[in-house]
């Protein structure tokens, strides 16, 4: 009888072995997935929008956070709504090349002008959008440091001491890929694409910054948190600054 029952019911040492077996080879395939996730979503969006133009636009932001509060400045576009230091990012000769073969074209909402000339706000063939970013994230030809909106907003504006920056250190925070989503301003699909960085400054680049927070500046204000994610109001306070929707990517 005993014999009969060994037959019937599975050995417990073999079935252990068998289920840590099968979870062993399942976590590297989860893992896979979960790292190649953005590219399995971007798969999902060339078939099914293959027929669609999708506007894409690209994006890094500078993190700039002196004794708790975050630095932000007045928009050129937008004077009356701040935002983070940071722009769009530019494309080279090269890069231009590469998009045109995958059909990308240049988008239209923003006039061009020595400003905007370049930058990838772009409208892609939505069956090329996994080669678009496959591109993008290989990093050829185009932009690939956020020195040059610093430099510009910051330093050749002459808010901050050039010579306290003679150079800047920054740590990479994150990249967030927005799903897809229909835009009434553009009127069509789009992907907003944004690289976090977060300033490292020096001890002379961040008394730089206090003497400035103290001094005060029209085009800079020096909100808290709160203020990002309530945009720009302060309960009991009038509401004197409008703080770009944006700008919560830095938190």
């Amino acid at each position: 009888m005993a014999g009969i029952a060994s037959f019937f019911i599975p050995n417990s040492t073999i079935v252990n072995m068998t289920a840590g077996f099968s979870v062993g080879l399942l976590i590297p395939v989860v893992d896979e997935i979960g790292k190649n996730w953005q590219h399995l979503r971007h798969l999902w969006y060339s078939l099914r929008y293959r027929k669609k133009s999708i506007r894409v636009s690209t994006s890094y932001l500078f993190r700039i956070v002196v004794d708790g509060k975050y630095l932000l400045i007045r928009g050129t576009r937008y004077p009356n709504q701040f935002q983070p230091v940071g722009g769009v990012h530019k494309v080279s000769p090269q890069g231009n090349t590469s998009l045109s073969a995958m059909g990308v074209t240049g988008d239209d909402l923003i006039p061009v002008d020595p400003s905007s000339d370049g930058d990838i706000r772009v409208r892609v063939p939505g069956k090329n959008i996994v080669q678009f970013f496959r591109w993008f994230d290989s990093r050829e030809g185009r932009e690939d440091s956020p020195w040059r909106e610093f430099q510009e907003e910051l330093l050749a504006a002459g808010i901050l001491p050039a010579d306290k920056f003679p150079h800047i250190m920054h740590n990479y925070v994150r990249r967030d890929v927005d799903k897809i989503r229909y835009s009434p301003w553009a009127d069509s699909l789009e992907i907003l694409v944004a690289d976090v960085y977060e300033l490292v400054s020096t001890p002379q680049q961040l008394e730089a910054f206090r003497q400035i927070a103290q001094a005060g500046h029209p085009d800079l204000v020096w909100v808290t948190p709160s203020q990002i994610q309530r945009r720009g109001a302060t309960p009991g306070q009038p509401h004197s600054i409008e703080i770009a929707a944006h700008a919560e990517r830095l938190l």
